[in-house]
């Protein structure tokens, strides 16, 4: 996998590309089901989110790419963990790394500041690449976590 950031106005995006373009050289009959767990919490305004990727197999996936979308504008600068990169004002794209079927991945952790504190965030996170894997089950790897400014933590 290539990563290109393009950065402008405080904002990067992650290009992927395998072979050209994302999702292009699929192997046919690779299937692999992703899925993600962890736990969120929020306090004044920040949110610390910790989750571990996992594949349900059947097969490998050689590298996939996980969308945290909040329902907040994040604030302009972040301190995002390498692998991390903002996408829109919005949304942060991490990459998770290969996986194994029937195991779980290196567990990723960010601190993400939202731009203003908000009594609650809905966090979505969902695949956006898998390595050209088929998902025939992606109900699993697309989560809706609410979280409120109780600095509780919220599993998911």
């Amino acid at each position: 996998m290539r990563s290109v950031r393009v950065l402008g106005t405080g904002v990067a995006v992650v290009l992927l590309a395998a072979g050209g373009a994302a999702g292009a050289g699929a192997a046919e009959g690779r299937e692999a089901d992703l899925a993600y767990h962890g736990a969120a919490s929020l306090a004044s305004g920040q949110v610390d989110l910790r989750f571990t990727p996992h594949n349900h197999g059947p097969s490998a996936v050689p590298d996939a790419t996980v969308r945290l979308r909040w329902s907040e504008p994040l604030a302009d600068r972040q301190e995002l963990p390498d692998g991390c990169a903002r996408s829109g004002a919005r949304a942060v794209l991490c990459r998770v790394g290969a996986l194994e079927a029937d195991e779980a991945g290196e567990r990723i952790a960010l601190r993400i500041q939202l731009s203003r504190a908000a009594p609650e965030v809905q966090l979505e996170l969902d695949t956006v690449w898998s390595s050209g894997a088929v998902d025939r089950n992606p109900a699993n790897d697309r989560q809706r976590v609410l979280i409120l400014d109780t600095g509780d933590a919220y599993y998911f």
